[in-house]
């Protein structure tokens, strides 16, 4: 009985859908009549849907003059050096470093599962960050040489707002990674 119940739901979620959307043959949905072609995806009553077709196609979701938008980062490495690094609006600080080659290291590769990708922000612009996630918080409790400036670097999403931070580096972490590894970016 419970069988039968849960069929007729699915029929009943099909036909809904189906009869929402008009007909199309731009994309493989085509066959369902929800396609409303490849920028949008379909939609159903009271939600909004997304197909994956945008990603296949390469769509980016941000616009054309926020990828040239440039945010100005300073990383300050454990001996005192100032590295001047331009990045986008969107990147991703720990990344950022790695792609420039600045000693940080981020064993869990941004998953949230670490505290070696720990840093200090300048205090103006500590305060325009968003306030850390309670994992955030947790991470951070594993770090050494906490300071009320910590972050992690993961963590860091740039925006426009935060041009001119500076990211120093702590003069000790706790690294997991072993015999040389260098990490590289993606």
């Amino acid at each position: 009985m419970a069988a039968s119940a849960a069929v007729r739901s699915a029929v009943s979620l099909t036909q809904r859908v189906v009869r929402v959307s008009p007909d199309c043959s731009i994309c493989p949905l085509y066959r369902l009549n929800a396609c409303t072609g490849p920028t949008d995806g379909f939609t159903a009553p009271n939600r909004r849907l997304r197909t994956s077709i945008g990603v296949c196609q390469s769509e980016d979701s941000s616009s054309p003059e926020e990828d040239k938008r440039v945010v100005n980062v300073v990383f300050i490495d454990r001996s005192g050096q100032r590295i001047p690094v331009e990045a986008r609006v969107g990147d991703n600080a720990l990344h950022l470093a790695h792609k420039h080659g600045i000693e940080l290291e981020g064993a869990c590769e941004a998953s949230l599962a670490c505290s070696t990708c720990h840093v200090y922000v300048s205090s103006e612009h500590y305060e325009k960050l968003p306030e850390p996630e309670e994992r955030e918080d947790d991470m951070l409790d594993m770090a050494p040489m906490l300071q009320e400036n910590s972050r992690l670097s993961c963590q860091i999403v740039l925006t426009p707002e935060l041009d001119g931070m500076e990211l120093t580096l702590p003069k000790v972490t706790r690294n997991f990674y072993v015999d040389g590894h260098v990490p590289k970016p993606h």
